[in-house]
């Protein structure tokens, strides 16, 4: 039985790390043993990121509502409380760029959660 030689899978194997390290500083981008740690690293992050991402937004949102529903004398809590009572089913990505854009618009929703609160 002729004897199994494996050079290309692990060249390809290397390449492809080496490839996804592209950029990094130094050893992390040239040297396989430490870009593999990298990469490694770098995905682990990445996932993280993805899931923190949503909840950074979310927070920046309920930030920027707060901001616009204190203008018109509202507390965000309140202001949520009063359009969820007046059925008025808007999420907080869409009142955030009301709020920010379209400050008027945003006075109408105001005035439908006091009147319903």
């Amino acid at each position: 039985m002729a004897r199994v030689k494996r050079g290309v899978q692990a060249r390809a194997r290397h390449k492809k790390v080496l490839d996804e390290a592209k950029g990094y500083y130094g050893a992390r981008s040239k040297i396989y043993r430490v870009a593999k740690q990298a990469v490694t690293k770098a995905g682990q992050y990445a996932y993280r990121d993805r899931r923190q991402r949503k909840r950074q937004f979310r927070r920046l949102w309920i930030v920027r509502i707060n901001a616009a529903a204190r203008t018109f004398d509202l507390s965000y809590s309140r202001f949520i409380d009063g359009l969820s009572k007046a059925q008025i089913e808007v999420d907080r990505k869409v009142l955030a760029d009301l709020a920010v854009h379209d400050i008027e618009a945003f006075g109408v929703l105001a005035e439908k959660a006091k009147a319903a609160l």
